[in-house]
């Protein structure tokens, strides 16, 4: 993997704008913290991009297999922790196309959980945070 630089703008109220140079990702508060509700907030985008690289790694799954992905899906809850007011729990629920080949149901579950950005959870980066 090569080196990742997103530039962070803020382009006015409560919208947070992150530039990964050919995509920019946007971010807003809803009405009642301050902001227009014109895009996810931050903490939606986090587990929003965990979903989405879980989807992706089944999506990948059946393609490579060419299994047909007419009704795939993935639901993904996230329940509060009511002591730290974190998110405590992801569940994740796969639905799997019709059809879809009984000997592979556990290996396209492993395939879910190998997502790359989830993988982050049980290998967490070092932060720091400097001014200049």
């Amino acid at each position: 993997m090569d080196s990742m630089v997103i530039d962070v703008r803020f382009p006015g109220g409560k919208k947070v704008l992150a530039d990964f140079g050919d995509v920019v990702l946007a971010t807003d508060q809803p009405v009642t913290s301050g902001g227009e509700g014109s895009a996810p907030q931050p903490s939606q985008m986090f587990f929003g991009a965990v979903a989405a690289c879980s989807g992706y790694y089944a999506l990948a799954f059946c393609q490579n297999r060419s299994i047909d992905t007419t009704g795939l899906s993935l639901s993904v809850r996230c329940q509060p922790d009511e002591r730290t007011k974190l998110v405590g729990t992801v569940e994740m629920e796969l639905t799997l196309p019709e059809g879809f080949p009984e000997k592979y149901r556990e290996a396209i579950v492993r395939a879910v959980e190998a997502c790359w950005v989830k993988k982050h959870f049980e290998h967490p980066p070092l932060f720091s945070v400097r001014t200049r």
